[in-house]
């Protein structure tokens, strides 16, 4: 790891700090499971949809037995403003089933058997861990790839080798909420249309603004 990439790493950290420092998840909830609900409907949706989808879902639906026994057809008429939502029905229900009858309806606590549920990829169980339980890797989502890609933090392109290049550079003590930061970062100053570059503490220091 070449010490520019260290010391544009540490920068980045103080300008997160500084601009929110009291970032956290968007998506609300009220349990794990909630939590992994409003993520498998957070793909391709934004959280504020999500989060009025939710609430009444939630309302309705409170425990993991609930959601086993839901019907199929209710779940997709509720969640269908956030899209895909055949896929997502049926991952959530299949989640329900599975924690019932090999994980007595307890959310597991780490990664490897997180993501053997029906749906759940690396990115969903991150956040899933780093909100509720230990956080054991970063969340790397269209935001987080899109700035740390731009400022040069990282060269690859895949989320899992991005997220290894990160878990090299951010104190793990960090990991949940530098994910909770960049986001924020991504959705106010380095948006995907038109970069704020002029108001950007990073811009000196960025591939995408030197064009380099």
């Amino acid at each position: 790891m070449q010490q520019s990439v260290i010391n544009k790493a540490s920068k980045f950290l103080e300008v997160l700090d500084r601009k929110y420092p009291d970032a956290t998840c968007s998506l609300r909830y009220n349990s794990a499971f909630e939590l992994l609900v409003a993520t498998i409907l957070s793909a391709q949706c934004t959280d504020e949809r999500v989060n009025k989808v939710t609430k009444v879902l939630f309302e309705r639906y409170k425990t993991v037995q609930d959601f086993a026994n839901i019907d199929i057809d209710e779940l997709r008429n509720i969640i269908k403003p956030t899209g895909f939502y055949n896929n997502k029905a049926a991952n959530i229900k299949n989640i329900a089933l599975t924690l019932l009858n090999e994980y007595d309806g307890r959310i597991p606590e780490n990664i490897d058997e997180l993501t053997k549920l029906p749906g759940v990829g690396r990115k969903t169980a991150n956040v899933i861990l780093g909100n509720c339980f230990t956080p054991q890797g970063i969340v790397v989502d269209t935001h987080v790839k899109r700035v740390c890609r731009r400022i040069g933090l990282t060269k690859n392109e895949t989320p899992e080798k991005i997220e290894q290049d990160l878990l090299k550079l951010i104190p793990k003590d960090k990991w949940n909420r530098f994910s909770h930061q960049t986001i924020l970062f991504g959705r106010n100053i380095c948006t995907a249309r038109k970069p704020k570059c002029e108001i950007c503490e990073m811009a000196t220091l960025c591939h995408f603004y030197r064009g380099a």
